[in-house]
């Protein structure tokens, strides 16, 4: 949900034409349908000529490209651009991406999605060896590590930097003749490309393909390298890839956008089942079933069409307000909810309400949601949630750093209930949560549910501002 859930880190898009244009409003438009991943920031970097043209700023695309400045914005035939959150470095315009800089092979811009979990040994290394650091992020760690790493050829710095890298990363790379994206060995975070005429596309979520109306090509395999060129593309893969993959598995469950396709599977699809199998294992009499909006709706559906309860909308979102987690401070999230969302008392009033969403992690925001509710005159609130106990935090692109954030990383469900004053509380399982995604062509990261991780964390420095 939108105030008490997991923050991801970012949204990328990347733009190859064989025009040369204003590629610039193409991912302008690309970086708009990623605009739920990151409100932090928005950049946008063009390749002209033998030049590269950035600008960036702190807020919303839309806020950040206005007043004429996507207009001012030269032509070109290569792009990219980046949505923040932040999870590696603080919130400033000093860490808004793209990284643009010039070194061995020349000029070049990089974007980033995702969070490293041996930034700072990296970084030491690299100081020694006299590198200059401008920024607090990752993602200039990565960048700085293709050009040390390479011998004049980009695809050589790229592959000899990810083979050091450890933890999540999907990249896309402009240079002045290639645009280059890379997903990571485990294929934490998403990453597809799509084509049009006369451009090719990469992006974090097929739904910025529907947003400049590409035609979805596929989804950048883990450990892949995709390079677009004057001569088409061209696919590499990094040594020793895992046998299974492990995507985030909250991708489906809240960070993607419903109308996405991750995978070779439907977001929305995903989220439906989910609900449903919430109404099978987890029934209740009620009155209505209701989604804390917008991203648990779609699951509240699910259930109201498996239970036979009708779907009646138990809260109202204010349109105009920003998703409330990207207010990198817990209290100006919790203020910002009467800002955000109200009761609907006429639909609610002496009702038994049953409240659908995806995933509580610190439990501030549903605690206040259910005394909102109470206080308008619902009889019974009962909490549905579509994800298992989040018992751990993640430091793999998700800004959850310790177990004192969690609400259930030492209470079980009952203890919930009573913590968050609710008639009652139900959790999927992991196994009924795997189940909501059987069609996805991938395995699933489920650390924050069981502890399992793609990578050993406790070898790895992994405060958030660890380089502040």
């Amino acid at each position: 949900m939108p105030f008490d859930s997991m923050h991801e880190e970012c949204g990328v898009f990347g733009v190859y034409s064989q025009e040369n244009r204003k590629v610039a409003n193409t991912v302008y438009y690309g970086l708009y349908a990623l605009q739920h991943r990151g409100q932090e920031s928005a950049g946008i970097a063009v390749a002209f000529a033998d030049k590269i043209s950035y600008h960036k700023g702190m807020g919303l695309a839309a806020d950040v490209f206005a007043n004429g400045v996507l207009d001012e914005m030269p032509e070109g035939d290569i792009a990219v651009g980046h949505v923040r959150y932040s999870t590696t470095g603080s919130s400033q315009l000093l860490n808004a991406q793209p990284v643009v800089f010039a070194g061995k092979c020349g000029k070049m811009a990089v974007v980033h999605n995702g969070n490293l979990i041996n930034t700072k040994q990296l970084r030491e290394e690299m100081i020694a060896q006299n590198a200059v650091f401008q920024t607090t992020i990752d993602s200039e760690v990565i960048a700085i590590m293709i050009n040390s790493l390479s011998d004049g050829d980009i695809l050589t710095g790229v592959k000899r930097a990810c083979a050091k890298l450890k933890g999540s990363y999907a990249l896309v790379i402009m240079t002045l003749d290639k645009l280059i994206a890379v997903r990571d060995p485990f294929g934490i975070r998403p990453l597809c490309i799509g084509t049009t005429e006369s451009d090719v596309i990469f992006a974090s979520e097929t739904c910025a393909l529907d947003a400049v109306s590409a035609n979805f090509l596929r989804d950048v395999k883990p450990g892949e390298i995709v390079v677009a060129d004057s001569e088409g593309i061209h696919s590499y893969f990094m040594e020793n890839i895992p046998e299974r993959a492990q995507m985030c598995i909250f991708e489906y469950v809240y960070f993607a956008r419903h109308d996405s396709i991750l995978d070779g599977y439907s977001v929305y699809e995903a989220r439906k089942e989910a609900g449903k199998l919430l109404a099978r294992h987890y029934p209740v009499e009620a009155d209505l079933v209701s989604g804390v909006p917008d991203s648990a709706n779609v699951a509240a559906r699910g259930y109201s069409e498996e239970s036979g309860i009708p779907f009646v909308e138990a809260l109202a979102k204010n349109r105009y307000v920003g998703r409330t987690f990207i207010q990198p401070d817990q209290r100006q999230r919790e203020n910002s909810l009467n800002v955000k969302m109200n009761a609907l008392r006429a639909n609610i009033r002496d009702k038994r309400v049953i409240i659908i969403d995806d995933s509580i992690v610190r439990g501030t925001t549903m605690r206040k949601i259910i005394k909102m509710l109470r206080d308008a005159g619902a009889k019974e609130v009962h909490i549905r949630i579509c994800s298992p106990i989040i018992k751990h935090p993640c430091h793999l692109g998700i800004d959850i750093q310790t177990y004192s954030q969690l609400i259930g990383a030492y209470r079980n469900e009952k203890q919930i209930c009573e913590s968050l004053g609710a008639d009652s509380v139900r959790y999927l399982t992991i196994d009924q949560l795997l189940q909501t995604c059987e069609g996805a062509h991938t395995g699933f990261c489920l650390g924050c549910f069981n502890g399992e991780y793609p990578y050993p964390l406790d070898e790895y420095e992994t405060d958030k501002l660890k380089l502040e």
